[in-house]
């Protein structure tokens, strides 16, 4: 890495020479630029030298001052305003009055298949520019997302290198790939943690099924349109963006000491009539902090290098990124090496051919994620290591399984590397075949390799973890997708009459293929040289397999518009898909239609002065969802160790059938409806925007779980299994504006709500109950019902708790003792069981809200981001997850019952038994915050250095993510997205049974262009 930095660096020092031999003949050319209107002075202007990199910007009192040549022409350009070019014809005083323009109307948008101005838009898309997104500093472009468009939920994952979740619209679909549908210049990608933010320059949303249906199969989820920076004609621009930061854990987590620790386990051997397992606990002080141990504050470097340019007949765009994140968990580390390079050729004069290739390679030092719940139940009591640095040992102080293991043992002997290879690109061609018309055709696709390395050596550390014979295992897995699209594209104008026609064709193939290995006794090597054949040969196994998907498509779509007043917008797709083959039903379609009014440009609203820009606009579509496993209709078996046959007294390991499948699955599909009004004020300075929608996926495609009469116990059964609703509202204000000393600001504001509910369940109105993963006895936490959200919290209402065996004795819970939760009977049938159960909250948050703010003053920059959610509700796994001597949280210990009268809302020590660790209301809490999520200051050099430097831009700057969290959860953090174990389903969202703890992140960047 660092010897392709030192080229570039050599290449960039070249392209400083070539800047200031091309420009050694220049003038000064001085000025003001005012507001045409108000004849205001305007400061921040963009002065470009057409064609050159150099520029400048006005200062506070709208002056600016340029060297440039004498037959240069020079670009105004200022948001809100119609830039201007002006030659310069041997003038060296040129002022200019910019006259407002309506901007946001003009402002082109990115949609499937090509782009719109704004005001051709019929269905609800957002536009993020990537200067956007580079201000947050997020090592992922998604995290970047959180908080700017509305109706967009984002939910972060704090293991370096994850992918967040991201909901558009809320819960799109359950089985299956329950993610967006990412496309990046054209190439389809279910992530994109692959690229480098950075190379980012616009991404768009697209929200309403209109919008959607052109994405056919892919689109139920919602689909992220993403396009890479190009370069421009001109001079070579070279671009530095750095960060260098450090990440810091927010809310810790507090646990019990170890005096505390000792004294709540005891209470719980008291109850049982045993012996105390403490004879003294103050004899153990604080004891071991062990997220305190296992923690820390860890370090996260991020650069990115570019050069850019073009000549007469090509553009060209080569950047170079290296990421280097530390986790906040010991030992855990993630790098990623990025390079991207675009460039575009004007063959002929109706012809244009490009192509944009990238390769990410990543290396990762994992963990074992049981770490974070033995954090959570390690008992203090243990050291870390004893005297003769051995490590401390919880067998040696009686303490059972749950709390039998030393974390920092997990962490000194869990070996296991992480590889990832990631080509990607396309190639395009374009020809204007008349004036009118053109064709594009375009082939990408990505390449990838992941390889995972696991080996545990030989040890004995405590007395539960050991290992006596060495495990390698080495799993590998590629992927080899193309696509192929074609497009016509028919656009002219008839007078009054605008008119675009696009039909398209497309062609996927997706193939995956994987290699698990296992081999026992292989040597350690301290070089990390492991090789299976290493082991021994009775121990070694291999398992292989693969998948293969393709798809056809065919897409047309027309825009229509009349007096740039009436707008129309239909389409309609055609998909096939192999994974629906076996059903005999391959193929289906999905239609859309928009229609949109202008009011603002009617003759009647011309002589009004309240109205800059009004525009109604309504549509509705159809989408579907491939994102199911291929042919879920076929019967599949599987082999466990619990299932043992014996032949002639030899044991032989059998197989099952685990998952029912029907015959026949239908595809699933979702309609929705969008009504949304535009509107600008103040010449634009005030823009607001309000969507309603709604939203019905039909036959979703999901398992549940259904008890059979095979033998199997608790089985899965897949099919179209139920009807939801998603309806909600969304409104976006934005004000910007100026005053004559030169400060000029931006304040935006975003809410959106949504409303989930199941319409329809094909088992009529009983209920399907899921939410198991990380659960103690096997619980399910979750219900999923007629008329409910989906995977809605389920269990008993906690009236109080017991004060006393007399209580008990006059309760319908004659099994209870004192200290445990005292339940509501529901139906007043003298008995607690299942039938009392009821709905104790959502996962599904009803409210995303996000305030973000800019603010200039001369050379001083601030931007300050706030976000959060409210009406959602976590489920508190990690306290009634008890196999032993877990520890408790100190609030716990502070609040528990342990004794009549000491607390009426939690429960004694003996959490963790069956009747007391039932789902129940105790354990759901509000997962409401706010937060301050990004905040960044600025100071960009003034431009007489650049100019006397023959630079473009130095600007260093300073900058939080979420320093400051305001929650009432009493877990690590309210955002719980997929579990740190298990597998992640919308059914059991928001569980939290230890996720990966957030953190803040403080960084310090220089941007550097020249």
């Amino acid at each position: 890495m660092k010897r392709i930095f030192t080229k570039f660096s050599v290449l960039a020092f070249l392209c400083f020479l070539f800047n200031y031999s091309a420009f050694a003949q220049q003038i000064i050319v001085k000025g003001k630029v005012t507001d045409g209107g108000d004849k205001t002075t305007i400061p921040a202007v963009s002065i470009q030298i057409k064609g050159a990199a150099t520029g400048t910007q006005t200062d506070a009192n709208g002056n600016y001052s340029i060297s440039a040549p004498a037959t240069a022409t020079l670009v105004f350009t200022y948001i809100g305003y119609t830039t201007q070019e002006v030659p310069v014809n041997n003038r060296t005083t040129i002022n200019i009055a910019m006259t407002s323009s309506a901007q946001d109307l003009e402002q082109v948008v990115v949609v499937g298949y090509g782009t719109q101005r704004k005001i051709d838009v019929t269905g609800s898309v957002a536009s993020i520019k990537g200067e956007e997104i580079s201000k947050q500093a997020s090592v992922n472009p998604v995290s970047a997302l959180q908080g700017k468009v509305a109706g967009v939920s984002i939910t972060n994952n704090g293991a370096p290198g994850a992918s967040p979740l991201i909901t558009i619209r809320g819960t799109g679909t359950i089985y299956g790939n329950t993610g967006v549908l990412y496309v990046v210049d054209g190439v389809w990608y279910d992530d994109i943690s692959f690229l480098n933010p950075a190379d980012i320059f616009n991404m768009s949303i697209l929200k309403d099924a209109s919008s959607l249906a052109i994405y056919g199969i892919r689109a139920a989820n919602g689909v992220v349109l993403v396009t890479t920076n190009r370069g421009k004609k001109g001079n070579a621009i070279v671009n530095y963006n750095g960060t260098f930061g450090l990440q810091s854990v927010t809310n810790p987590l507090k646990m019990a000491d170890a005096t505390q620790y000792a004294t709540i386990i005891n209470e719980i051997y008291a109850s049982k009539n045993e012996d105390l397992l403490f004879k003294d606990p103050t004899a153990f002080g604080k004891g071991t902090d062990w997220y305190g141990q296992i923690l820390r504050n860890a370090q996260v470097n991020n650069h990115q290098l570019s050069i850019s340019g073009g000549g007469e007949n090509n553009i060209y765009n080569l950047s170079l990124g290296y990421l280097d994140q530390d986790g906040i968990v010991k030992g855990n580390n993630y790098t990623r090496y990025t390079a991207r390079l675009t460039s575009e050729f004007q063959i002929l004069k109706p012809l244009k051919v490009g192509y944009n290739v990238s390769g990410t390679a990543s290396n990762s030092k994992d963990i074992d994620n049981v770490i974070f719940r033995q954090m959570f139940t390690a008992g203090p009591v243990v050291p870390v290591y004893y005297a003769d640095g051995t490590y401390g040992d919880p067998n040696d102080f009686g303490l059972g399984s749950g709390a039998g293991a030393n974390p920092q043992a997990t962490i000194d002997y869990f070996n296991r590397r992480s590889k990832n290879y990631k080509f990607t690109g396309n190639v395009y061609a374009e020809l204007e075949i008349l004036r009118s018309l053109s064709f594009r055709t375009s082939f990408g696709g990505d390449f990838s390799q992941a390889e995972v390395r696991s080996y545990t050596p030989v040890y004995k550390a405590t007395n539960a973890q050991r290992n006596e014979t060495s495990i390698l295992g080495i799993d590998r897995t590629e992927d080899r997708n193309w696509i192929v699209e074609n497009t016509l594209t028919y656009k002219n104008t008839f007078g009054d009459h605008n008119l675009t026609v696009l039909a398209g064709q497309t062609a996927q193939r997706n193939k995956n293929y994987f290699i698990n290995g296992k081999a026992l006794n292989v040597p350690y090597s301290s070089e990390g040289d492991l090789y299976l054949s290493l082991g021994s040969e009775a121990g070694r196994s291999i398992l292989d397999g693969g998948n293969l998907q393709t798809a056809a498509s065919y897409f047309g779509r027309v825009n229509y518009s009349f007096k740039d007043r009436y707008l129309l917008n239909a389409s309609m797709r055609t998909d096939g898909s192999s994974k629906f083959y076996s059903n005999g039903n391959p193929w289906s379609h999905f239609p859309s239609i928009g229609a949109g009014w202008v009011i603002s440009n009617e003759p009647f609203m011309q002589d009004q002065q309240i109205f800059s820009n009004l525009k109604v606009r309504g549509s509705w579509g159809k989408v579907g969802n491939a994102g199911v496993p291929t042919n879920p209709t076929q019967l599949t078996i599987s082999q466990k160790g619990g299932y043992v046959a014996y032949f002639n007294g030899i044991a032989y390991t059998g197989k099952s059938i685990d998952q029912i499948t029907p015959p026949f699955i239908v595809w699933e599909r979702s309609s929705g409806t969008d009504i949304g009004l535009e509107a600008g004020f103040l010449a634009n300075r005030l823009t607001i925007e309000a969507d309603y929608y709604n939203k019905i996926t039909e036959r979703a495609i999901f398992a549940i779980p259904v008890a059979t009469d095979l033998g199997l116990g608790i089985a899965k059964q897949v099919g179209n299994q139920a009807d939801f609703r998603n309806r909600g509202f969304e409104f976006t204000a934005n004000w910007r504006d100026k005053t004559e000393s030169g400060f000029s600001y931006s304040i935006s504001g975003n809410v959106g709500y949504n409303q989930n509910k199941v319409t329809k369940v094909v088992t009529g109105e009983n209920p399907i109950y899921d939410g198991g993963e990380g659960l103690a006895n096997g619980s399910l936490a979750t219900r999923t019902v007629l008329g409910r959200p989906i995977g809605e919290f389920y269990g008993y209402k906690v009236a109080g708790i017991f004060q006393n065996a007399a209580e008990v004795l006059a309760s319908v819970q004659k099994d209870a003792q004192a200290g445990d939760f005292k339940y509501v009977d529901q139906n007043g049938d003298g008995v607690i069981d299942g039938k009392d159960r009821i709905s104790l909250g959502n996962a599904n948050p009803k409210f995303n809200y996000a305030l973000n703010t800019t603010f200039a003053y001369k050379n001083f920059d601030l931007s300050l981001d706030i976000q959060g959610v409210a009406g959602i509700s976590i489920y508190n796994a990690n306290l009634g997850v008890r196999y032993g001597n877990e520890n408790f949280t100190e609030d716990f210990f502070k609040n528990r019952w342990h004794g009549e009268g000491t607390s009426n809302t939690y429960p004694s020590a003996n959490i963790g038994t069956t009747k007391n660790s039932a789902p129940n209301s105790f354990f759901v809490e509000k997962g409401d915050y706010i937060r301050l999520r990004n905040v960044q200051i600025g100071y960009t050099l003034p431009t007489r250095l650049m100019n006397k430097w023959k630079m473009q831009k130095v600007r260093v700057f300073a900058n939080a993510q979420n320093p400051v969290n305001l929650f009432g959860y009493k877990g690590f953090s309210p955002e719980i997205g997929k579990p740190t174990v298990g597998n992640y389903s919308p059914l059991g969202a928001g569980i939290d049974a230890n996720v990966y703890p957030l953190y803040a992140t403080y960084n310090l960047g220089l941007n550097v262009t020249f």
